[in-house]
């Protein structure tokens, strides 16, 4: 009896050790920096990338051989100005950037932190190793191939100016429309750009020695996407066929989207290849600067869901059937940039490994397809250098939090900038979250990720939380996310798990990695939250588990993840004990609306049916509802109108609130307080007494 006691206190005290070592600070968690713009001089070796340090954005370079990263900006300051849209020179030695303003969004420019002085959205030029200086207010600019100007959008229209110390900006094209996607002719002669009309769209071409323009093959449709031939002589882009705005599952559509090709100087084109009816009839997009590559040996690739599954392909420009570039499966292709000599295509698919995303290559004509990274790790936004001796990428893992990397040849992966992240990072204190498929409501089959306190010993309960994403295009994995937001959100997984929290991460339907059908869920979101099925089915499989103590699971989740967080509170308050709301939708009928998508009065009834608000009268959890009141993509009302109603109800509610803050929060500070009081609130309403 006695040794039995004897080494139960030692194995007691082993795993309070091991307590101990996994306790970490929220701020801990939160530190390392994210990564993000990754790109290639067009000329040698060099990469160049945006770091966010604790708010802080900047822009960083490594060069080859011994790609040691540096910072070319000395941004201090968690003010909220994000950095994007690096361009480099031709000649790779200089890089062009935005800084400031809201890149998803247009309208004002946002100021988080609450500047007086204000802020602009402004185009920055920095050679290596000198101090970067303004050009312009704008954003989005193009430099042209001889390297001696730029063109730029201000307030949706083009303008130019030269690159020396003096120039001015002036406004080059007076027309109709808002433009977008500029993109010079290789030899320059030429700029093609997107003209959007509302309900339609036009390539134009204008020429610099002429100062004409021309559109290219005009129609009722949505022309976008326009990528120049090699000789600058022709253009392809892609063709949506008109429709009015919807929401619901668009798993087909008639007609078909397309692909044209027209004749620069001229303006008439015809149709290279149009797709199929079923699926892949409605256009998707992967993760590229371009929808379409124009490739060596005039190969057009582009992404197509023709199996239900987003896919690589290419087709002559002279005339074929599509050829499929990878393998034919169950994976979906999101990441993809084109080589440098343009015979090669990189991308990044959850081929083999569906919660994770790794890098492929392959070539144009579809020959020789080759995994670059397999593993256990994560791997996204590939690019090859300048001169072709170097792929460079994004990447992650369970424990380790992204950074930029190379792979030269076939060596080992290498980190850019390693010192960058802060000696006390808790890597070694992080744990691997388990994957698991658990039964929605309706059996449907969906994946999540299960995260286990690392203190759990036999026997004993725990509190749990259901994390639901945001978008709902998007997919947790199985380590730290490509994504800002959801690599905080990471964190925030981490965190609660080592604070005796069973975490589960579902990947809902409606989210993107798991094929064309799981995407276009029938009857969800609005069209009758066909989701609640996951977010039921995932409190059932939690409140099986002997682990979790059944009358402690909460929910919580932002945007999207807001939505089906109170839409779990309102419809199943008996499963569910506590929630946290970030910026979610709660009526989906104000939703849309703001939207600009038509209801009838049926449509109206059934997206307010959808909603949580519809379920107001049977809510009892108490929750806590986060939002900044310039949110751009659900209106701040949501959160208005929702307090209105849970005053009225009587539901116990805390707000947090922060003004002149986005839906993305662009500060730091803002995420660590957001997640501070999350974790506190949780903690008052699952956490067992003392």
């Amino acid at each position: 009896m006695r040794a039995r006691s004897l080494f139960a206190l030692v194995f007691v005290s082993s795993l309070a050790i091991a307590a101990s070592a996994a306790r970490f600070t929220l701020e801990q968690v939160m530190s390392a920096p994210f990564p993000s713009e990754l790109t290639a001089a067009p000329k040698g070796g060099a990469v160049a990338w945006v770091l966010n340090e604790h708010g802080a954005r900047n822009v960083w370079i490594a060069d080859a051989p011994t790609y040691s990263g540096r910072r070319l900006t000395n941004y201090r300051e968690d003010d909220g100005q994000e950095i994007a849209q690096l361009t480099w020179t031709p000649d790779g030695r200089s890089i062009l950037f935005v800084r400031g303003g809201d890149f998803e969004n247009h309208g004002a420019n946002p100021n988080p932190a609450s500047l007086p002085q204000g802020v602009e959205q402004a185009i920055w030029m920095v050679p290596a190793g000198s101090a970067p200086r303004k050009i312009t207010e704008g954003n989005d600019p193009a430099v042209s191939p001889n390297g001696d100007r730029i063109v730029f959008l201000r307030k949706d229209e083009i303008w130019s100016i030269g690159l020396d110390d003096n120039a001015k900006p002036s406004q080059l094209i007076h027309s109709k429309g808002q433009a977008s996607e500029l993109r010079w002719s290789p030899d320059g002669s030429k700029l093609a750009y997107v003209s959007t009309r509302g309900d339609h769209s036009f390539i134009a071409v204008y020429s610099i020695a002429a100062q004409s323009l021309t559109y290219l093959d005009p129609t009722v449709d949505r022309d976008s996407q326009p990528v120049w031939s090699p000789d600058s002589k022709q253009i392809a882009f892609i063709r949506v066929p008109a429709a009015t705005l919807a929401f619901g599952a668009r798993r087909s559509a008639s007609p078909p989207w397309s692909i044209r090709v027209a004749d620069a100087e001229s303006g008439s084109g015809r149709e290279l290849w149009r797709a199929s009816d079923g699926p892949g009839s409605v256009f998707r997009a992967m993760g590229a600067e371009s929808q379409l590559f124009w490739g060596a040996g005039d190969r057009i690739v582009f992404p197509w869901e023709r199996t239900g599954w987003l896919h690589l392909y290419s087709i002559s420009t002279h005339g074929d059937v599509p050829k499929p570039l990878n393998a034919p499966g169950e994976f979906e292709i999101e990441d993809a940039s084109l080589s440098a000599d343009r015979r090669n295509v990189l991308f990044s698919s959850n081929q083999n490994d569906i919660d994770r995303r790794h890098l492929w290559r392959v070539s144009v004509s579809g020959e020789n397809l080759a995994p670059l990274t397999p593993g256990d790790g994560i791997e996204w936004s590939p690019v090859e250098t300048g001169d072709g001796a170097a792929i460079a990428m994004l990447r992650s893992d369970a424990k380790n939090p992204a950074r930029a990397s190379v792979k030269i040849g076939n060596v080992d992966l290498r980190d850019l900038a390693p010192a960058s992240i802060p000696s006390d990072f808790p890597a070694s204190s992080l744990i691997a979250p388990q994957p698991v498929i658990l039964s929605a409501a309706d059996g449907l089959r969906i994946h999540a990720q299960l995260f286990l306190p690392p203190d759990s010993i036999p026997n004993q309960t725990h509190p749990a939380v259901i994390f639901f994403h945001g978008g709902s295009r998007r997919q947790m994995l199985l380590g730290w996310h490509s994504m800002d937001y959801y690599n905080n959100a990471y964190a925030m997984n981490q965190y609660l798990a080592s604070r005796g929290y069973i975490v589960l991460s579902v990947n809902y339907r409606s989210g993107i990695g798991y094929g064309l059908d799981f995407r276009e869920a029938l009857n969800y979101g609005a069209t009758g939250a066909s989701e609640f099925n996951d977010v039921l089915g995932a409190g059932l499989y939690l409140r099986s588990r002997p682990d979790v103590d059944p009358k402690r699971i909460g929910l919580w989740g932002g945007s999207y993840g807001g939505y089906l967080t109170v839409l779990g509170l309102a419809r199943a308050s008996d499963l569910f004990a506590a929630g946290v709301d970030f910026h979610g939708v709660h009526d989906w009928s104000a939703e849309l609306t703001s939207d600009g998508i038509p209801l009838d009065a049926a449509g109206t009834r059934l997206a307010f049916e959808s909603s949580p608000l519809a379920a107001i009268h049977t809510w009892r959890s108490p929750v806590l509802l986060i939002h900044g009141d310039d949110d751009r993509n659900v209106p701040f009302h949501q959160t208005v109108a929702l307090v209105q109603a849970l005053r009225t109800q009587g539901v116990e509610f805390q707000e947090l609130i922060f003004p002149d803050e986005i839906h993305g929060f662009l500060t730091q500070k803002r995420w660590i307080q957001a997640y501070r009081a999350a974790a506190d609130f949780l903690g008052k309403h699952l956490q067992p007494e003392p």
